[in-house]
């Protein structure tokens, strides 16, 4: 019998590893993928930011939203049925993208739509997964089975960076259909190898009015936020636009409501008492400010290599996504590196000084990310992204252990939805935060940048064209891998482009010119935003080291303190 549970956590784990590298590549495999995806369904991204947003966006936004619902559903039915449901309702998302039968707008707004049929499924299978583990594992163990569900997720952004680059090459519906046949596999080897081990929480209902101010808050907050960065009117962004700040103030006056709801309410689904208890706490509150940190700083990473390092060092624009995804491999094998180790150093040592240690390496990554001149070595850069995988490997499995290790079995689920539920906030929050505060710079210095750029190489004619150039259109056309001044010199009059002798018009449609306008604009801006990450994750190392020591609940110590006496009880 004893060999027999040694099996099951086993194949707990494995279904829970494919659950997370599935649900987290395909939060990635867009992002280098989506110009196949737009030329495919016949749309010009660069003219349909609303779409461009929503299918990046739409599939974590519908996470951050419905992880704590189901984390709360899940203590009260079974982790294992939602789970299980999860992953059938993600396949068939990932079967609808695939046979999406629309082009143009239609097509774009149909693969929005099963987009969001992905999420939800993506969210119930999330939403349990440091629980299943959790169930399935020991005390003594669980830091290393979470550590190695933590590479699962760190460095499935990753995995989706080179599978979207290679399969797009062939047509875009592979990036959806590769999710089917794992998700197969998962639904049949869930419904046939998990078993529900948790203790389902009793005399507990839905929180009906918490999931209303929650749903509504996170909802508008996000929605706003997405639709900040699109510009409005003669603004480069949509910051004054009235929809945006009214779905923010709503956004944000709901979620201040929030916790006064769930102290009243009989059964809140985000315990505010949990917060009561140190390592929960702090620990969360630490991986929130580590994620408003980290997930900025890969994006921007991916803008710096795709926009300016790749073509300034003889890479087509087109072949850029797919080699800004190679390029990242110092930080997926710094995460898997020290992921499963620290998982493994947390159950012997605890959590409290493997974790405050990797983000201390997290924030000096920061620092040294800032310091890089555009025209950088590669290797330090791969030095730079190897030290912040290491630190964010370090602190991803301590972290999560401590969480969950602090509440009763009974709470497993719920704990694991809050635990996500922040970090994806945090992490859907950071990618506005740092695209504004390098679009605010871009706004400042591009059409300048771009004036001198233009009078040096013989075209001042062209500045009163080329210098209105919008900061958003140049910053999506580095992040998806365009030259923006193709599709502008499309646009113009003949008898302007004949002014243009033949060889200043190449070198300002060919892979340098633009890429070293752009980066004198956008290296301030980006230095900022990693002084900015290295700031928060100084706080998230106070927090972290303020969590105390290794703390497991009552409940289990009991558990086991009783199996050491029948060591076959149970088994």
């Amino acid at each position: 019998m004893l060999v027999m549970v040694l099996e099951y956590k086993w194949t707990a784990l494995s279904v829970v590893i494919i659950a997370s590298l599935m649900g987290i590549i395909n939060n990635s495999i867009l992002l280098v993928s989506l110009p196949a995806l737009f030329n495919g369904i016949h749309i010009n991204p660069l003219n349909s930011f609303q779409y461009l947003l929503w299918i990046l966006m739409g599939y974590g936004l519908v996470i951050a939203t419905l992880l704590l619902t189901f984390g709360r559903l899940s203590d009260m039915y079974g982790r294992v049925k939602l789970f299980r449901l999860g992953f059938l309702i993600f396949t068939a998302g990932s079967i609808l993208l695939y046979f999406t039968p629309g082009t143009g707008d239609a097509g774009a707004i149909e693969i929005i739509i099963f987009r969001l049929v992905q999420g939800v499924g993506a969210a119930l299978f999330l939403a349990n997964t440091a629980a299943i583990i959790t169930d399935a594992f020991p005390a003594n163990e669980r830091g290393k089975a979470l550590g190695l569900n933590a590479v699962a997720l760190m460095s499935g952004m990753f995995v989706g960076l080179i599978l979207g680059g290679v399969l797009a090459v062939f047509d875009w519906r592979y990036i959806f259909l590769v999710s089917v046949p794992f998700g197969v596999f998962g639904t049949v080897w869930s419904y046939y190898k998990l078993k529900e081990t948790s203790i389902k929480a009793e005399k507990t209902k839905l929180d009906i009015w918490g999931n209303i101010t929650f749903l509504l808050g996170i909802t508008l907050l996000l929605v706003g936020v997405t639709y900040g960065l699109i510009p409005y009117g003669s603004n480069s962004m949509g910051w004054s636009n009235p929809w945006v700040i009214t779905s923010l103030v709503i956004g944000l006056i709901s979620l201040i409501i929030f916790p006064f709801v769930e102290s009243r309410v009989e059964a809140p689904m985000f315990r505010l008492d949990l917060f009561k208890r140190r390592s929960f706490g702090f620990a969360n509150m630490a991986g929130l400010l580590g994620s408003l940190a980290q997930a900025g700083m890969m994006f921007m990473i991916i803008i710096l290599l795709q926009g300016i390092w790749l073509p300034l060092h003889g890479y087509s624009y087109s072949s850029t996504p797919f080699w800004a995804g190679i390029y990242m491999l110092p930080l997926t094998v710094g995460i898997i590196i020290m992921g499963p180790t620290a998982g493994i150093l947390s159950d012997k040592y605890g959590p409290r000084g493997i974790a405050t240690l990797g983000m201390i390496i997290a924030t000096v990554s920061f620092l040294v990310l800032a310091m890089l001149p555009y025209n950088f070595s590669y290797i330090e850069l791969g030095l730079a992204l190897f030290l912040a995988g290491a630190g964010m490997g370090m602190f991803g499995s301590p972290n999560a252990a401590s969480i969950m290790n602090s509440v009763p079995a009974q709470d497993r689920g719920i704990a694991s939805g809050m635990m996500y539920t922040i970090n994806n906030t945090a992490f859907t929050a950071s990618m506005a935060i740092f695209f504004t505060i390098v679009i605010v710079g871009l706004t400042q210095r591009l059409p300048h940048a771009l004036t001198t750029a233009l009078t040096n190489v013989g075209a001042a004619q062209l500045t009163p064209i080329l210098s209105n150039i919008p900061p958003t259109a140049g910053l999506f056309s580095a992040f998806l891998g365009y030259n923006p001044l193709n599709s502008i010199f499309t646009a113009l009059p003949a008898p302007l482009i004949a002014f243009i002798p033949h060889s200043t018009f190449n070198t300002l449609i060919g892979t340098t010119w633009f890429p070293s306008t752009l980066a004198i604009a956008f290296m301030p801006a980006l230095q900022t935003s990693f002084y900015i990450g290295a700031f928060l994750c100084g706080i998230a190392v106070i927090f972290s080291a303020l969590r105390g020591k290794n703390y497991i609940h009552e409940e289990e110590i009991i558990e086991n303190e009783i199996e050491i006496e029948s060591p076959l009880k149970g088994k």
